[in-house]
């Protein structure tokens, strides 16, 4: 069997608070199912298992706030030998929880349980304690988890659903302004480490448009809304693809060394309703058919703007694509979210007025930028890059 840990969700993210668990005891899980929900700064995050198994028991109760890498479950293998690797340091109240969960089972008579009430199922536990308590507050039995060391539904388990009901109704009160401060502060975190560790360098190009909206003009007549394709699926194709031909600008640079990645997981910026910012990855973007590559991207704006995404799409984007096209921005110059090394950014298309053959005539275009990490590469490369992106907009067809 193994310890699942709380993992990381970015650079700006220290800790969560686990609000729901998604699978109970006894459950198969494979990699990739969703087994927790976990609320940060950033929002609800829903928690991902890297690992096929059987869930065999949590070791974090509803509303125990857990920093990254704290123990979160147990995942058993059957048929595998049961070795666990030492778990790194975790908070006290985590440590606590650890130790409840190993201690040998108490006395039976030392924790007496008993039946539910009518009119609740007999399969729920509980002690007297909890059971009186939970009758003052008027809070169903059926709500809560029971934590004990035989799932039984502790005293321990009414206070913390009474404390999550207290917050809540306090979260709710607030203004939006003082709602976004969790926000607005991790994102300030990460931007300033990032200007603090990574030696910046800047460089814009004009990209030529034309060929690319007269192939998506062609490519949506008679089709339906839905299945339409949208300049930004190209941009994100685009710089997918060149990425892989540039590998400096694709990866992640920890512990005093760049590692490229194996793959392009390119960080979408979008931004919230409510304000603040968030760059979930669009997994082997590089790999995805054009429509696939929209439905994802479609499926991805739409779950954050509803407050829904996963801990993957956040912990792993190895190079970020930003846009703003839509405010009417001429030229965006952005700022690389560390641990990655590059951020691309594009400004609105527009018609201008340039030069041929002494003629003044209209033409489609757009600014593309690249912010690198001087460390892993240089403006030579950095030009480049650019120069690929822009001619890979220039064969719509090929992406």
């Amino acid at each position: 069997m193994g310890t699942f840990h709380m993992p990381s969700l970015g650079a700006d993210m220290e800790a969560g608070t686990l609000v729901q668990w998604l699978v109970k005891p006894g459950a198969t899980v494979r990699h990739g199912d969703v087994i927790a929900v976990v609320e940060t700064q950033k929002g609800a995050i829903e928690i991902e298992v890297f690992e096929d198994g059987l869930f065999e028991k949590s070791l974090a109760a509803i509303g125990d706030r857990l920093p990254v890498g704290a123990p979160m479950a147990v995942i058993a293998h059957p048929g595998k030998v049961a070795v666990e690797a030492p778990a790194p340091p975790v908070s006290v109240k985590a440590a606590e929880t650890i130790v409840t969960a190993v201690a040998p089972p108490p006395i039976p008579q030392a924790v007496p349980v008993v039946p539910a009430p009518p009119g609740i199922t007999a399969r729920i536990l509980v002690t007297p304690a909890a059971r009186q308590r939970a009758e003052q507050l008027g809070i169903a039995l059926a709500e809560l988890h029971g934590s004990g060391p035989r799932g039984e539904i502790v005293l321990a388990d009414v206070e913390a659903r009474k404390g999550r009901a207290d917050t809540l109704r306090q979260g709710e009160a607030a203004s939006t302004g003082q709602a976004m401060k969790g926000m607005r502060a991790a994102i300030a975190a990460a931007m300033a480490r990032s200007k603090r560790e990574i030696p910046h360098y800047y460089l814009a190009h004009t990209a030529e448009l034309a060929k690319a909206e007269t192939w998506l003009a062609a490519y949506n007549a008679g089709r339906d809304p839905a299945s339409r394709l949208l300049l930004g699926a190209l941009f994100v194709r685009a710089v997918a693809v060149a990425a892989k031909s540039y590998p400096e600008f694709n990866g992640q640079y920890q512990n005093g060394a760049f590692a490229p990645a194996s793959a392009v997981h390119a960080g979408v910026a979008i931004n919230l309703r409510g304000g603040g910012l968030v760059a979930p990855a669009i997994h082997d973007a590089d790999r995805l058919p054009l429509p696939e590559l929209m439905e994802k991207l479609k499926d991805l704006v739409a779950r954050v703007r509803a407050g829904r995404f996963r801990g993957s799409e956040l912990a792993d984007p190895t190079i970020t694509i930003s846009s703003l096209g839509d405010r009417g921005v001429e030229t965006l110059y952005g700022v690389i979210y560390p641990p990655q090394v590059a951020i691309v950014g594009f400004g609105t298309p527009a018609t201008k007025a340039v030069v041929e053959d002494d003629n003044i005539v209209p033409r489609r275009v757009v600014s593309l930028s690249l912010a690198g990490d001087h460390r892993v590469s240089d403006g030579h490369r950095g030009a480049l890059f650019l120069g690929t992106i822009t001619d890979l907009l220039q064969r719509p067809e090929a992406l």
